[in-house]
């Protein structure tokens, strides 16, 4: 069968990887790919918003499932535009991805559906916003209600903070449309969690969990950034935590789409925050996490064609979905810079000699190749990724590549994991 993968990150390339193994895809096209996923697929140049050029791309080369990637073309309608062709392809229409692609009505939709989340407020207007967190005397959390590409939500400890993000967005325009809404909420406390489920409409599969890092330096410092790292499982993840999340968060959620005439098809992930009084949901993604992805794909024994291709079908109570106890730990090699202004076209080295190495898979992200070489093409380079006998083992074969590796410029960080080894634990 052959399989098309709308997207060119790390995702995309763990994806690939992933989907190669199964021996019922025969050839995997990448839209548009990068120098990673030229390696177990062909890399097709296409403007991923050009839905017509996709479709018709799709017709002519024969493709009978495609995978979508990133959240742009899911917000943007591609899985509609694909359906109405009568097309097959893995993700949510348009009108179930706003929960990821309007955070505001995300927000609206928990509180209809008693999903448990921060307390919240909406602004259209910069001036109502400013006097609302004017009046606040504790930390808050700015959003960009659209989407931002992972850097539009804003932890801010001083409400000071918070009236100088607010004018950036809202009158500067730091994000564009994106910032046209914006949301306030409350500064939760507590461990993050990332849980991924496979929803074919009725039926909701929990996959494995991970542990993100946002915060662009070591101790949660700094920016926030598409993410740093990642690992899987998550120890804080018990069984009980599990089946709160569940109950109380995934079943009325995908419940509350279908109401609003948005059923969910595709992955749908969850963003969590482990507070005192339980898990709140801190945002809803239409599609797998990046770079969790590459931590928790790693691990999967199951046949990923199959999951996607029962989801699509509705048959996802048909499947039996195995993972690896071996945990996975991701870490991602940055341009300096990142995620402001960094420069790009870097010649990247050591790449055979990490990939050599035992459980270790290198998932390119920003990368692109340059007649023989391969060089940097973003601010997310690479996802070194490894599995491990325990957390400590696989924490310690991702940085053994990571040093084996070599581009002018890297940036790491050295503390993914940490919180479950019982380092540097919040207070």
């Amino acid at each position: 069968m052959r399989i098309m993968i709308i997207g060119g990150g790390g995702r995309e390339h763990a994806l690939a990887h992933l989907l190669a193994r199964s021996n019922r895809v025969s050839e995997i096209l990448c839209v548009p790919g990068n120098a990673g996923t030229a390696a177990v697929s062909t890399n097709v140049s296409i403007d991923v918003s050009d839905h017509a050029a996709l479709i018709d791309f799709a017709r002519e080369s024969g493709v009978e499932l495609t995978v979508v990637g990133p959240e742009a073309p899911l917000c943007q309608g591609v899985v509609d535009a694909f359906e109405a062709e009568g097309l097959r392809i893995f993700g949510p229409t348009a009108a179930a991805a706003r929960i990821e692609g309007d955070k505001a009505y995300a927000k609206r939709l928990m509180k209809i559906a008693h999903v448990p989340t921060a307390e919240a407020r909406i602004f259209e207007h910069h001036d109502a916003a400013r006097a609302y967190v004017a009046t606040r005397d504790a930390g808050v959390v700015v959003k960009a209600a659209g989407l931002a590409a992972g850097k539009g939500v804003i932890v801010c400890s001083d409400p000071a903070d918070a009236l100088n993000e607010l004018e950036r967005i809202m009158v500067d325009r730091a994000f564009g449309d994106a910032g046209n809404t914006v949301v306030v909420e409350e500064l939760l406390k507590g461990q993050e969690l990332s849980v991924f489920a496979l929803v074919d409409g009725q039926t909701i599969y929990v996959l494995e969990t991970a542990q993100d890092h946002k915060a662009l330096g070591e101790g949660d410092t700094g920016p926030n950034t598409g993410g740093m790292g990642a690992y899987s499982p998550a120890p804080i993840a018990t069984p009980e935590i599990m089946a709160q999340v569940e109950r109380d968060v995934l079943v009325p959620i995908v419940d509350a789409l279908r109401n609003d005439g948005a059923p969910y098809r595709g992955l749908l992930y969850t963003g969590l925050m482990l507070t005192a009084a339980g898990p709140k949901v801190l945002e809803f993604n239409c599609r797998f996490g990046d770079p969790e992805a590459q931590a928790v794909l790693l691990r999967l024994e199951s046949d990923l064609f199959e999951l996607l291709n029962a989801t699509v079908h509705g048959t996802l109570d048909e499947v039996d979905v195995r993972f690896s106890p071996k945990p996975a730990v991701c870490v991602v090699m940055a341009s300096g810079g990142y995620p402001g202004k960094y420069d790009s076209g870097k010649v990247i080295k050591g790449l055979d000699k990490a990939s050599a190495m035992s459980d270790v898979c290198v998932f390119h992200a920003g990368t692109k190749t340059l007649e023989d070489l391969v060089v940097s093409s973003g601010g997310r380079v690479l996802g070194v990724t490894a599995l491990g006998d325990d957390l400590a083992d696989a924490k310690r074969r991702a940085y053994e590549a990571v040093d084996a590796i070599e581009f002018e410029d890297s940036y790491v960080r050295r503390d993914i994991a940490d919180k479950a080894l019982g380092r540097h634990l919040p207070t």
